[in-house]
């Protein structure tokens, strides 16, 4: 059955303060608006003066609200929404708006709002990296943290100043991710330390070329996504991929095979599962050229030397994590997926013929076959990856269980 959408049919207040990536602020609340949420905008005066409230008006086909003293709809406007709403999200969110709910401050309708709010609050930063620096500032964010008060970003690049820091708001999409965190109801996976591995390994040839192969990542961040979901303390172990680490997961960049397990191998004793979902490669040039190959007519021999089996290691360990691997494979589907699933020591093996459509590498949806040592191979239909991590994560937490008990 399909889960039902984390911000569908909430009342969600969107609160927007005085900062020029406010134009950011109108992209998050249209996907907000598009995922099926009743959004409520709540401006300052100064907001105001980056964007006009008929935008907000315009993308949620709702009143926005600016005015502390407007009391034209019959309510008290600050009183009212915070009542009703689901949830609270404050992007931008300036030093002085910070300051002003760190100390209790509620001389406008956003501020008042938010001192009257009894649900969650997500802040998304925005300011100049001086600001953002200032002892001032980081005494209030620790103090609203202390709260109880979820922030997202900011992140670091060029800030409107020219300057280049700390103070950037993060993206919609990091913001949205953020929110669906906030509000997920159950979190299964609370407490529980997951390292993923996700996209592939490169092998260098020379300093220009190297021997990949075509993982896009997807799989694996669609499993860090839905273990943040499920409240789960997950490290992303990633390949080189044209993806952003999902927010909430603390990223560790690789390139090699050798990388990666050397990455694993210093982690691998504080977490609780991993989950082998990159494509690493099986082999290396022995010696790779210091300088670019230069085209020749003769015959190019590349003398390959085998990686470290990084999922048979973590397997032979005596007291290992639940170990979660991938067999992607163009034939003998289960055969080969049986296979690795009794020479790695795994707990559990997620299966998928990459030649089939509509599944394999570089798309968002997979067909998959999971096989564990104690029950018959489960064969799911194609779905998207997110849901099959959902169905992963499912199993593990199984495990855990059965572990614990």
């Amino acid at each position: 059955m399909r889960r039902r959408d984390t911000v569908q049919a909430r009342r969600i207040i969107v609160g927007v303060s005085g900062g020029i990536s406010v134009y950011k602020t109108a992209t998050l609340v249209s996907q907000i608006v598009q995922r099926g949420a009743n959004v409520d905008i709540v401006m300052t005066e100064a907001a105001t003066r980056f964007v006009g409230p008929l935008t907000f008006e315009a993308l949620t086909h709702r009143r926005v609200y600016t005015d502390l003293y407007d009391l034209s709809d019959g309510d008290i406007p600050h009183i009212a929404l915070a009542e009703v709403a689901d949830a609270c999200v404050v992007a931008p969110a300036t030093a002085d708006m910070m300051a002003k709910l760190a100390h209790g401050l509620a001389g406008d309708l956003l501020s008042a709002t938010l001192l009257a709010l009894r649900g969650p609050l997500l802040l998304a930063p925005a300011m100049d990296g001086g600001m953002h620096d200032h002892p001032a500032t980081r005494a209030n964010v620790e103090l609203l943290r202390s709260r109880g008060v979820a922030f997202v970003g900011p992140e670091k690049g060029r800030l409107a100043s020219g300057l280049v820091g700390s103070g950037r708001m993060s993206e919609p999409e990091a913001i949205l991710q953020a929110l669906d965190l906030l509000l997920r109801p159950e979190q299964p996976l609370r407490g529980v330390r997951v390292l993923v591995t996700a996209g592939g390994t490169r092998e260098p040839i020379d300093p220009v070329r190297y021997i990949g192969n075509h993982s896009s990542g997807k799989m694996g961040y669609a499993v860090v996504e839905e273990a943040l979901a499920r409240g789960a303390d997950v490290t992303l172990v990633s390949g080189p991929t044209a993806l952003s680490a999902p927010h909430g997961a603390m990223l560790v960049p690789v390139t090699t095979a050798a990388d990666m397990h050397a990455v694993i191998q210093a982690r691998v004793s504080s977490v609780d599962v991993v989950v082998m979902a990159a494509a690493v490669a099986d082999y290396r040039v022995e010696q790779p050229a210091k300088h670019k190959i230069k085209k020749s007519n003769d015959l190019l021999v590349l003398h390959l030397v085998e990686n470290p089996d990084i999922l048979a290691s973590i397997g032979a360990l005596a007291a290992r994590p639940i170990l979660v691997g991938f067999a992607a494979e163009t034939n003998d589907l289960i055969a080969n997926a049986e296979l690795k699933l009794r020479n790695k020591g795994v707990d559990l093996i997620v299966a998928n013929d990459v030649t089939a459509p509509g599944s394999g590498f570089g798309v968002d949806t997979n067909q998959a076959i999971l096989l564990a040592v104690d029950r018959d191979p489960e064969i799911l239909p194609l779905m998207s990856k997110r849901s099959l991590a959902g169905v992963i994560l499912d199993r593990v937490t199984e495990l855990l269980a059965r572990r614990r008990g």
